[in-house]
């Protein structure tokens, strides 16, 4: 029987799996892939479940396989800040730390790989190609995060909601192809959360909402899906 060169050696958790060409499994040779597997589970987790809490000990670490995970921050007098959301495949977890400074709650129905923190640690000590691909997930996080600093600073309310939007038609779907004219998707955030994250009025949500579908920019469903059919007109209403 002839072998397929692609997933010879690979194990069958691992086979479907696209966090394995993406995410940091990516890095990862068959054998490693192996040993990983022996110690991971897929697991899926409700809308609302939280999946690591402030302060809470870090025992394992997980890629995002499917769906939305919001980050939040908390502070002492127990307010909560939305500081990022995760998308497939990136890596849930932060890498040389004993304790979590954030929260992490699915946003969607969320489809996890989790794996023992000392497993992945020895991987990283053997894998130079591991280590610097977590290492530059890190920098594109850094990148993102002040990216997001000029939205939130800068730009007008009109421009922060289209890149919201923008942001997660891009990235909500690992499959799509990276030169898609559009996209349909779910919102992950209530329009609460929404304003949360990006410093605006639950109102002035729901008023950019509705200017961008009377513009035709976007298709809104069932108050929740979102269809953008072009989505070079959503960017240059996001102010890039």
């Amino acid at each position: 029987m002839r072998k397929d060169v692609h997933t010879d050696g690979i194990p069958v958790l691992c086979v479907s799996c696209e966090a394995r060409h993406k995410g940091v499994c990516g890095a990862l040779e068959p054998e490693q892939l192996v040993a990983l597997a022996k110690t991971s589970h897929k697991h899926h987790a409700e809308s609302g479940s939280e999946l690591l809490g402030d302060a809470e000990k870090i025992d394992t670490y997980a890629n995002v396989l499917s769906g939305v995970v919001k980050l939040t921050k908390t502070l002492s007098d127990g307010r909560q800040q939305i500081v990022g959301l995760q998308f497939a495949p990136d890596f849930l977890g932060r890498p040389f730390k004993n304790e979590s400074e954030l929260n992490a709650e699915a946003a969607t129905e969320v489809s996890l790989c989790s794996f023992p923190k000392a497993s992945i640690e020895r991987m990283m000590q053997a894998s130079p190609e591991l280590e610097r691909r977590l290492y530059k997930q890190a920098l594109k996080e850094l990148d993102d995060a002040r990216e997001w600093m000029v939205t939130l600073g800068r730009k007008t309310a009109a421009e922060k909601i289209a890149s919201f939007l923008l942001m997660i038609a891009r990235h909500i779907d690992p499959s799509a192809a990276p030169d898609r004219n559009s996209a349909s998707f779910d919102l992950p955030l209530t329009r609460a959360d929404i304003a949360d994250f990006l410093g605006l009025t639950i109102e002035t949500v729901s008023r950019q909402l509705t200017r961008l579908r009377a513009d035709k920019v976007i298709t809104i469903e069932n108050n929740r899906h979102i269809i953008v059919p072009d989505l070079a007109r959503l960017e240059a209403r996001a102010g890039n």
